[in-house]
């Protein structure tokens, strides 16, 4: 790589992460156990049931047991994988110098194949630090089927793997708690530990607060929100409308409006409690657009996480029928009075190829679009005599592989060190979590729950099946509060916020910035007002 890296890359590489103390005292930690409350699929015999760990002072394993751990990345890039990775070698490197890591190649597909690379120090000193996944790639194959269980567990075995490690979301750490339960009915002794990765926000629960990439999405996007915003009022002529990447949960939407104040934010939770229809929705934005132009303010800023569509009842119920049956000829009547109301554009997008789980690829609609052509039918219809010129923006891929964020880099080498100690105290099944991220790296806690405790029924290509719940925006919860609070004063005058770059150098109150999400729940927490 040499001449080809950046200043800033080869500053990067060189930090250590900030840790909280019982990393560097891995070896002398316990798992304190707690019995909760969960339902289980009676498709988990053997790993139902199990309690909370807590790590506290002990000893957490016996002098020399050295470890061959697996790793592996699954679904889309988050920043922070390759701290998760470093942390976990240094972790088991901790317990037991002789220790050993090897990375599948291409995600669960590498597992699947016996694709893997024996991770050293040197290959992985190029990338501590950094964002992506490139280290040893990702994919998105679903260990569903019998042969593919079989050959996970041959492989692990032909490897003598103590311990797994999955890096992903709801549907990798499903695979996890799958592949847990296999092992260990068929005599596997190797562990599998889930560790919860996604930026859209939506892998979070009683005991992972948060889940590693989004404070680094967020605030990438956050950034190039308030760029817009800034060029906004300065040419004071522009409306933009921009989508954000999120598939289901509005989690990125909130906390980039936290962030930047725009005009107008659609909260897809909000528009399924409040069963809004595509023309309410609509509606509003030509509203704020037109109350605007009374005061001479022809632009502004307005914000769509990407799976929006999916909340707004008539299109969700739509979307239901496409994922069973993509003929539009065969949908039910009120389904094809929807689609037939839809631009030609978005009827083809919802007709596209679908996702691993045969559902329409909603982050293929350009809902931005969609939003655009629905207001300026909205504006004629009301004889709307000001300017409106909207621009269309998607910010998606540009947050998920960037430099992570000094909370992320910290929090995944931290989750790194978690894993190796799950496996080290002979743990499998579990998803690893770090307690008290709002109060500083020196306060936080680190633990597993087990991840059949996760576990819901949903949908998937018309049928019923377990999967890890994912977490929406909770309109109760103080984030939504508090942007409820603001957003009208927002919607006319304008109260834009310019977060800037991520920094990585200079004062702690800058560089180690949390997500005002995360604050405001633990400030909750804390009955702080």
């Amino acid at each position: 790589m040499g001449d080809d890296q950046t200043p800033l890359e080869k500053k990067r590489r060189s930090d250590e992460p900030l840790t909280p103390p019982w990393v560097a005292a891995l070896k002398e930690l316990s798992l304190r156990e707690e019995q909760i409350q969960a339902d289980h699929s009676p498709l988990f015999t053997n790993t139902s049931g199990q309690p909370v760990v807590y790590f506290e002072k002990g000893r957490l394993s016996k002098k020399g047991l050295t470890l061959r751990v697996g790793v592996l990345l699954s679904g889309g890039q988050a920043a922070g994988g390759h701290n998760v990775i470093t942390g976990l070698y240094d972790g088991i490197k901790k317990i037991d110098s002789k220790s050993t890591l090897v990375g599948f190649l291409g995600g669960p597909g590498g597992l699947v194949d016996h694709k893997y690379q024996e991770l050293t120090e040197n290959i992985l000193a190029e990338y501590r630090n950094t964002g992506g996944f490139d280290l040893i790639g990702s994919g998105r194959t679903k260990i569903e089927t019998e042969e593919q269980f079989k050959a996970s567990l041959k492989v692990c075995e032909q490897l003598k793997l103590d311990g797994l490690v999955i890096i992903g979301g709801d549907d990798s750490n499903t695979n996890a708690a799958f592949l847990a339960e296999f092992f260990v009915k068929n005599g596997c002794s190797t562990k599998v530990i889930g560790v919860p990765k996604t930026i859209d926000g939506d892998v979070k629960n009683p005991f992972v607060e948060i889940s590693f990439g989004f404070d680094t999405a967020s605030k990438t996007y956050s950034e190039m929100i308030g760029n817009i915003e800034r060029d906004a009022i300065s040419a004071k002529k522009y409306y933009h409308f921009i989508k954000l990447m999120g598939r289901s949960a509005s989690h990125i939407a909130l906390e980039c409006a936290l962030q930047t104040h725009p005009n107008v934010t659609l909260i897809g939770e909000e528009i399924a409690a409040e069963q809004k229809t595509l023309s309410q929705v609509t509606e509003e934005i030509a509203g704020v657009i037109e109350s605007r132009s009374k005061q001479g303010r022809d632009y502004g800023v307005v914000l769509i996480p990407e799976g929006v569509i999916e909340f707004i009842p008539e299109i969700k119920a739509l979307i239901a029928e496409l994922n069973v049956e993509s003929r539009v000829e065969r949908l039910s009547s009120s389904a094809q009075t929807t689609f037939k109301l839809l631009p030609k554009e978005v009827q083809q997008q919802l007709l596209l190829d679908r996702d691993p789980h045969g559902n329409v690829q909603v982050s293929h609609v350009a809902t931005e679009q969609l939003l655009i052509h629905t207001v300026k039918e909205a504006l004629k219809k009301r004889g709307f005599s000001g300017k409106f010129n909207p621009i269309a923006h998607f910010l998606g891929y540009e947050g998920r592989s960037a430099f992570p964020s000094h909370f992320d880099a910290n929090y995944c080498y931290a989750l790194g060190h978690v894993a190796s100690a799950l496996i080290a105290g002979g743990r499998t099944g579990y998803m690893c979590f770090i307690s008290n991220l709002a109060q500083g790296v020196a306060a936080w806690k680190g633990g597993g729950v087990p991840l059949t405790a996760l576990l819901g029924v949903e949908k998937r290509k018309g049928k019923d099946k377990w999967v890890i719940r994912k977490a929406l925006v909770d309109l109760k919860g103080a984030p939504f509060q508090h942007f409820s609070s603001q957003r009208e004063k927002w919607k006319v005058q304008d109260h834009y916020r310019f977060p800037g770059p991520i920094q990585f150098y200079g004062p702690a109150e800058i560089c180690q910035q949390i997500t005002i999400s995360l604050e405001l729940e633990a400030q909750l927490t804390r009955g702080v007002s």
